[in-house]
């Protein structure tokens, strides 16, 4: 478990009042729910996750029965320019707190009740900043300049998924 420091403290309990806000306006919780959200112990994962955006970990007791041991988001969304993809990934994991466990239908409907949608559909742009921020290489396609950031190389293995060509190498230092 990654240690918080005061700073992320402050901003995790910020997020997580906004987030309980939204989540009692919109009729997801009541005053009881709430309450138990706001004792679940917040954190931040490895700084080097790059599809991991948050986490609810669970820890199985000797009876078999699951507790909710911490909700963990990634450290790169505590900052003002992910705020607003910070407090869907927050919402995210609180109803997997609530005991939605699965991307079910049902847990999908709440999800979609989320009042931000140009915040709740960052996901694919924050995957891609930590790719960038990780990558050592730089997969490119010659035929029509598609590129994926890797941490290895592909060796000409691999094929653009837009128009099926192989693609070629180049590290990181090299495009800069």
């Amino acid at each position: 478990m990654v240690k918080l420091n005061a700073e992320q403290m402050r901003t995790l309990a910020g997020y997580r009042d906004i987030v309980l806000q939204n989540m009692h306006a919109l009729g997801i919780v009541g005053i009881e729910q709430q309450q138990a959200l706001l004792e679940v112990p917040l954190g931040v994962l490895r700084s080097n996750a790059t599809q991991r955006h948050g986490a609810t970990r669970w820890r199985r007791l000797p009876s078999g029965d699951l507790e909710l041991e911490v909700v963990d988001l990634h450290p790169n969304l505590l900052v003002n320019e992910w705020a607003d993809y910070a407090h869907f990934v927050l919402f995210h994991e609180y109803l997997h707190a609530l005991g939605y466990r699965q991307h079910n239908s049902a847990f999908r409907s709440l999800e979609a009740l989320w009042p931000d949608g140009k915040g709740a559909g960052r996901g694919k742009e924050f995957t891609r900043s930590r790719r960038l921020a990780r990558a050592r290489w730089m997969w490119l396609c010659r035929e029509c300049g598609e590129r994926y950031p890797r941490q290895k190389k592909g060796a000409g293995r691999y094929f653009c998924r837009t128009c099926n060509t192989a693609l070629v190498d180049e590290a990181v230092q090299d495009i800069q």
